[in-house]
């Protein structure tokens, strides 16, 4: 009796041992496992989709995200930013968006405002000027500014060779870079979730 005494501890130490070592194991596995189900870093540069709250960009106000390493723009625009769209036709390099920089023009923004029409006062544009890659700053208020002209509509300016941009990222004629920001693919998830480089037809 007293022998069955001392061995049952000893193998009951064995076991919570044993047990104890195959759960740090478990453990580590069910990490790996997991992390092999989230984006890599790489893979994040590459492209992956990037989902993004909208509902807290007011009027007139503009969020700036990352999606490819760089910087994605989206600017609610009020309805007198959205009236200047029209007027600065005659004044654009490319109004119709022809050209391509280096992302094709997805179909659903081939519009004056360069938006999908079901919130055409929404704009999503990467921010990187098409001449030498900048990244402009944004002047939307319209009006006399400095390194502006007197007449300006609101936009973006780049202010390393003085490229202007209206605000839905059009190139001003006379300007160095060739061609207007790229639109990413996106969708709406909902009124306030926006999907960056991917769409409902799965491209990116």
């Amino acid at each position: 009796m007293s022998t069955q005494k001392q061995v049952d501890p000893g193998r009951r130490g064995l076991l919570v041992a044993t047990c104890a070592a195959g759960g740090v194991v478990g453990v580590a596995t069910a990490g790996a496992l997991v992390s092999t189900f989230q984006p890599s870093e790489r893979a994040k540069a590459a492209g992956a989709p990037v989902e993004v709250d909208i509902g807290d960009v007011a009027p007139g106000e503009m969020k700036v995200v990352e999606w490819r390493g760089k910087p994605v723009w989206i600017l609610r625009r009020t309805p007198a930013m959205m009236a200047t769209l029209d007027k600065d036709q005659g004044e654009l390099a490319d109004p119709a968006s022809e050209k391509i920089f280096q992302l094709d023009m997805p179909e659903y923004c081939k519009n004056p405002h360069r938006s999908r029409v079901e919130h055409k006062e929404v704009l999503v544009t990467v921010g990187i000027c098409s001449h030498l890659g900048c990244s402009p700053s944004s002047r939307l208020a319209a009006g006399p500014q400095p390194n502006l002209p007197d007449n300006w509509p609101g936009g973006f300016l780049c202010p390393c060779h003085g490229s202007t941009f209206d605000l839905s990222a059009r190139v001003f004629k006379n300007k160095p870079a060739p061609t207007n920001m790229d639109v990413p693919p996106y969708m709406y998830l909902s009124d306030s979730k926006i999907v960056i480089g991917k769409d409902e037809k799965g491209e990116a």
